[in-house]
């Protein structure tokens, strides 16, 4: 929300940055469009979309010349040259990204692992990308800083890594690693909570202030939630744990791993085995699990009924509008997606039941690097001119 008081300069920094995020996550929007949403006056904004621009951080494009009612009021779009790096370290690969201001991601590498990797050993890895995206594609770009989403408990107050255990990291400042490595401003989030905010602001999710997303992966099941439009951390930034929670078991024989839990029981190992994959990302998991037969169409089934019951207990406790699912749970779902989602819903209270929508996560594999850039650029729209 846009300010107003007597700290004229500080009330004018706040302002930039209310307009840029606006910018940022609508990616184009009108100055009339500012004005109404922010409640400044026209000549207010002009001013603040000037300021931006002088920096570099927005530009402004004639409107849609087919728009006749009216006066025609400029777009304001995010700088492209304005970059986040993101990084999403696991236990088969490293990805990296640059991810401009808006959303969108410019450049990205995938480099597969056939080991664990120390922080150390990524962040170095993630240096020698980032020094050659320097000298090429990204020369001319300002990159504003980086921001890893990893799969573990990240400590909200100071994004210390507590642990991470398919990668065995315990106790790590990665964000630390990262900076000295890169020699930029670096932060650290749960890959899985970053994920739901990126698709919160920019992907299935966007329209929804109440929001469950699973995000399945290569080191297990953890996720977020979106509660009244806020990102809900816990008391300690360690909450959306799925994965670690006791699996609904419905049907007797589901169980696989006695007294495990739920990323033992559904589980992107146990799917790849049985369809006779090696590896892969969660597409070519996605196109296998579509033709499974016999005793992989078996497990898919299974892996199925255990995680819609978790998410109709998910779904009767926070009573979300929209349950976002990604990786290899999107895959799960998208074998029969409507056949999933009456399931889900079958098993809830009606009236919350009557109003849940569910579907894959619209940014497919870019939404973990978007989620670790949109650290970064809150950062920035904090405070838009600072540095």
């Amino acid at each position: 929300m846009p300010m107003r008081g007597s700290n004229v300069e500080g009330v004018r920094r706040a302002n930039l940055g209310t307009v840029l995020r606006l910018v940022h996550h609508a990616g184009a929007i009108s100055r009339a469009a500012l004005t109404q949403q922010t409640g400044l006056n026209r000549s207010t904004i002009a001013d603040l979309v000037v300021t931006l621009a002088s920096n570099d951080l927005v530009s402004e494009r004639e409107p849609d010349p087919t728009r006749r009612v009216g006066r025609p009021s400029p777009v304001v779009v995010p700088s492209p040259d304005i970059v986040a790096l993101a990084v999403n370290p696991e236990v088969d690969a490293l990805e990296i990204g640059a991810v401009s201001l808006g959303g969108s991601v410019r450049l990205r590498v995938r480099e597969e692992v056939t080991r664990l990797l120390t922080p150390d050993e990524t962040a170095s890895r993630v240096a020698a990308v980032v020094d050659e995206w320097r000298s090429g594609p990204l020369r001319g770009a300002r990159i504003v800083g980086v921001g890893a989403a990893v799969p573990g408990l990240v400590r909200a107050s100071d994004g210390i890594v507590r642990n991470a255990p398919h990668l065995r990291w315990h106790d790590v400042d990665f964000a630390r690693a990262l900076a000295d490595a890169t020699g930029l401003d670096a932060t650290v989030g749960n890959d899985a909570s970053l994920g739901a905010i990126a698709e919160w602001l920019f992907g299935a999710a966007n329209e929804h202030q109440d929001v469950v997303y699973l995000n399945g992966g290569a080191s297990g099941i953890g996720g977020g939630v979106i509660l009244r439009g806020v990102s809900v951390s816990g008391a300690g930034g360690y909450a959306g744990e799925w994965g670690q929670n006791q699996p609904s078991l419905g049907v007797d024989g589901d169980r696989r791993v006695p007294g495990g839990v739920l990323e033992d029981e559904v589980n992107r190992g146990r799917l790849l085995a049985v369809v006779g994959l090696s590896g892969g990302d969660d597409a070519v998991l996605a196109g296998a699990l579509g033709s499974a037969r016999d005793q992989a169409a078996d497990e898919v089934a299974r892996q199925r009924r255990i995680l819609q019951a978790t998410l109709a207990n998910a779904a009767n406790v926070l009573n979300p509008s929209m349950i976002v699912l990604g990786g290899f749970l999107a895959a799960l779902r998208g074998v029969a997606p409507g056949d999933f989602d009456e399931a889900v819903r079958g098993q809830m209270l009606a009236a919350p039941a009557e109003q849940l929508a569910l579907c894959a996560a619209a940014l497919g594999r870019d939404r973990l690097l978007i989620g670790a850039a949109e650290q970064v650029f809150e950062r920035l729209v904090a405070d838009p001119l600072a540095g």
